[in-house]
């Protein structure tokens, strides 16, 4: 379908009274390729940003950008924002409308410089309709504070998924690591090991040892144990997908696995060891394989 806002790679194109309220300028420690994915990545929004969005209901979303139903935080007071976002990769920018919802027809245009060292210069501008000069200035600090803090996130999640991407590598397969004895295992859980250069969590749920590959196969995002409910599954910390740790299936029905499939086994030397099993079906494999 594409974005609802005519012309909509143009600065306030249906001609409102504007006010500029702030600039917000800084250097993200990550790519200009990671910013851009960053950008078109509206699911994330509820997820890392949780203490921001309650919630978001995708509309619309393709190469042009993504329009989105979003609901702030706390849930219960605060307005659903109808937001359209549209980028300019001619001119390396893209802007973000608020449709309805609170200051509609604000508009947010960044702009994004490839800098030396796979970093990204951006600047915020921040533009607000039917409002006078001193009211827009009030909310400058308020805007640049909350963008600060996304900011913040975003630049630590792309930090984390490129070093995940430069690791992947091709290693040795293990096939067996020895945890040690059982005993000393089980007073160290949760803990997490290098199996053939995977991340492995162990931990125990269910009065029962289980290990996971600690990574996401959507984005690679780590995955720890401090986001495993108590009946198992694990849950994303970057865009919410879940996962059964004792089965590797996904619980939330969006065909992604953990993978590769792990036991643990106790000998009868007294130590337990992490076991590497056959590969999933061929119908339970991840298509980020």
């Amino acid at each position: 379908m594409g974005p609802i806002q005519k012309n909509a790679t143009l600065f306030n194109p249906d001609n409102l009274p504007m006010q500029f309220a702030a600039r917000y300028k800084r250097t993200i420690g990550a790519s200009l390729a990671r910013v851009w994915e960053n950008v078109l990545d509206w699911e994330h929004l509820p997820h890392l940003h949780e203490s921001s969005f309650s919630a978001l209901d995708l509309e619309d979303a393709g190469n042009w950008g993504w329009r989105a139903l979003t609901t702030g935080q706390p849930a219960n007071k605060t307005t659903q924002t109808r937001i359209e976002l549209v980028i300019d990769r001619e001119n390396s920018r893209y802007v973000s409308r608020t449709l309805e919802g609170g200051l509609p027809g604000m508009e947010i245009w960044t702009a994004l410089s490839p800098q030396e060292g796979n970093m990204t210069a951006i600047q915020v501008d921040f533009h607000i309709p039917h409002i006078d000069e001193q009211s827009a200035q009030k909310l400058g600090p308020h805007l640049t504070a909350l963008y600060t803090k996304l900011w913040d996130e975003d630049e630590r999640m792309m930090q984390e998924r490129q070093t995940a991407l430069d690791a992947r590598a091709p290693s040795a397969r293990a096939v067996k690591l020895d945890l040690g004895p059982t005993a000393e295992l089980m007073s160290s859980l949760p803990q997490t090991v290098d199996f053939g250069g995977r991340k492995v969590c162990i931990m125990e749920v269910g009065r029962a040892l289980h290990a996971f590959h600690a990574q996401c196969p959507h984005m690679l995002a780590p995955l720890e144990a401090q986001n495993v409910s108590q009946e198992g599954i694990i849950t994303c910390p970057w865009h919410g997908y879940q996962f059964n740790i004792r089965t590797g299936a996904s619980s939330d029905m969006k065909g992604l696995q953990i993978k590769p499939c792990i036991n643990i086994q106790t000998s009868t030397d007294g130590h337990t060891y992490l076991v590497e099993t056959k590969e999933p079906r061929s119908d339970e494999r991840s298509p980020f394989s």
